[in-house]
């Protein structure tokens, strides 16, 4: 859907904020499946996170990416994904080498240009959803950055400025 924008890259490098940012300004945003994700088990005491079962956690990630996309059809106008299916296939991949999950992702398109935050370590921190470590943040950065041009997207980095900025950046690069 080429009105479907994805904002991924290295964990703790502001996505989130600039997904609010953006939603303040009046876009559509769909929320990280992994946090919501985390967030259902720990509720629920299930086993499908990252740091106890990363195959359950990946499936989980690419079934509620997936059903994102289906919801995302009934918005208008731009629609900013923290995230998406491209991110949960890249950890299914990583976590037990199943290559499968790529066929889904050239199946299911977002716009052509993805916006990756690159790491960011004067802002990372850890957190209750956010267990690894940055060298582990970093490392799914750097197949992230290489699995959204090996599937056809052009990569637009962030840069490191203030959340108005980096929004103003993503919407001005959008315009071209």
């Amino acid at each position: 859907m080429e009105h479907f924008v994805v904002i991924s890259g290295c964990s703790g490098g502001g996505k989130s904020t600039l997904l609010a940012e953006l939603s303040r300004r009046g876009h559509n945003t769909v929320p990280e499946p992994g946090r919501r994700i985390v967030a259902e088990e720990i509720k629920n005491a299930g086993a499908a996170l990252p740091w106890l079962d990363m195959a359950a956690f990946a499936h989980r990630a690419i079934d509620v990416a997936l059903a994102d996309l289906e919801s995302a059809k009934a918005f208008s106008g731009w629609v900013f994904f923290d995230r998406g299916l491209v991110d949960a296939v890249v950890g299914l991949k990583q976590a037990t080498g199943d290559r499968i999950g790529l066929q889904l992702a050239q199946e299911h398109r977002y716009h052509r240009r993805v916006f990756l935050a690159p790491p960011w370590p004067e802002i990372y921190v850890m957190d209750a959803e956010r267990r690894h470590n940055e060298s582990t943040a970093v490392a799914e950065y750097l197949r992230l950055l290489d699995a959204y041009p090996s599937l056809g997207y052009e990569v637009c980095i962030l840069p490191k400025v203030g959340v108005a900025e980096r929004a103003d950046f993503v919407l001005r690069n959008l315009e071209e």
